[in-house]
């Protein structure tokens, strides 16, 4: 960007062609009108920058208080969710920014402790009449993070068509066609955030196909991965694998994305608004998700401390909702640190407990153990009575 005595000149508008998906809810200001990047690809660097996505490096993907260096994170599934996305887009016609923009961060949202995490913020927010009739969803949270969190509680200002495939990334799609639907408007998104908060299950169909290969996406990235981890961690054997899904995807990752994104190419046309896979391929996909949900997510070996973690959540909750619900004296340092970064109206407008599931939402699972020992464990050299 040019810059003159006053600072940085705006650039003349470029000519990027028109995207009715590109509509934000706020518009750009004259100087960012001007920005050499597409609206999309704007999107992708908030996104890249933002504090939410600093934190997926200690998230978990499935596998929780290991110490080993190989096992997945949430920083290296959402790399390969696009990096699967971008790659069925070019062969497809779509555009590489929207894919990537939704596929770095569709995860934004998940509790530490991954879908096990998610379970008890779920239970512990419909207890209090928090976030609706589920009372959690890491889809609606990752939208919320976008929209409501950053920028120190102004939000990054995404376009429509990163924040609706962000929001209907989830549902088991391997055994049905994803057509695009939706009207180009936010008003039609915010009906569509009122419904995943009262059933996050809810089958709801991105607006775009670039929202629909990047639900697919999902799905082709981890369920070979956690296969691979799987093994590595001697939970399972690559033997054990089912015979339909070795002879019709394999038994290894690498082989089986290659065949899931090469059927998937063959059986989706932009120009008839259909992406999706094969009914053979579609059945053997859904066999190695059973597998891995019977033999991998559900190992007692993985569900170990699963109360202890529940326990935690629990208290997590109550703490800080009465922390921050305090009307005289110290919050706890790290609370507010985290409400002294927000601004007037999302402190007055959110009620206590809304603020505990949004910081809680937002912890590592490193952060989260480190919280667990101050609230937990007496520290030494804190007393009246110390030596000296």
């Amino acid at each position: 960007m040019p810059f003159t005595p006053e600072g940085p000149a705006p650039l003349p508008e470029h000519g990027f062609p028109k995207n009715p998906f590109a509509i934000r809810r706020q518009p750009l200001d004259e100087r960012q009108k001007g920005d050499l990047r597409p609206p999309f690809a704007i999107d992708c660097d908030r996104i890249l920058h933002s504090s939410a996505y600093t934190r997926y490096i200690d998230k978990t993907q499935v596998f929780y208080l290991l110490r080993n260096d190989h096992i997945t994170h949430r920083v290296l599934h959402v790399q390969l969710v696009s990096r699967v996305a971008r790659t069925i887009g070019r062969e497809l016609g779509l555009d590489p920014d929207l894919l990537e923009a939704a596929a770095l961060g569709h995860d934004l949202g998940h509790t530490p402790f991954g879908h096990d995490g998610e379970n008890c913020l779920a239970e512990l927010c419909r207890e209090k009449g928090v976030g609706g009739a589920v009372g959690f969803s890491h889809a609606v949270m990752s939208v919320r993070f976008l929209e409501r969190l950053e920028k120190k509680g102004q939000g990054l200002n995404l376009t429509l068509g990163v924040l609706d495939a962000i929001l209907c990334h989830d549902g088991e799609s391997d055994s049905f066609t994803l057509s695009p639907a939706g009207e180009a408007t936010f008003e039609e998104f915010d009906r569509r955030l009122k419904s995943k908060e009262d059933d996050p299950k809810r089958n709801i169909p991105p607006m775009t196909g670039e929202g629909c290969v990047v639900r697919l996406a999902d799905s082709i990235s981890y369920v070979g991965r956690d296969l691979e981890d799987a093994i590595r961690l001697g939970l399972v054997r690559r033997e054990d694998v089912p015979a339909d899904v070795s002879v019709s995807l394999g038994s290894s990752n690498g082989t089986i994305v290659y065949k899931l994104v090469e059927d998937l190419l063959k059986n989706s046309s932009p120009e008839k608004n259909s992406y999706g896979f094969s009914p053979r391929i579609s059945k053997a996909l859904r066999s190695l998700k059973n597998f891995n949900r019977e033999r991998i997510y559900y190992n007692p070996k993985v569900k170990k401390d699963s109360e202890k973690i529940k326990w935690l959540f629990r208290l997590f909750f109550e703490t800080f909702a009465r922390e921050f619900s305090r009307r005289s004296g110290p919050l706890n340092l790290r609370l507010m640190k985290f409400i002294d970064r927000m601004e007037e109206g999302y402190i007055t407008e959110t009620s206590p407990y809304e603020k505990a599931r949004d910081f809680i939402a937002g912890m590592t699972d490193e952060f989260f153990c480190r919280m667990a020992e101050e609230l937990i464990i007496p520290s030494w050299g804190t007393g009246f009575g110390n030596n000296g």
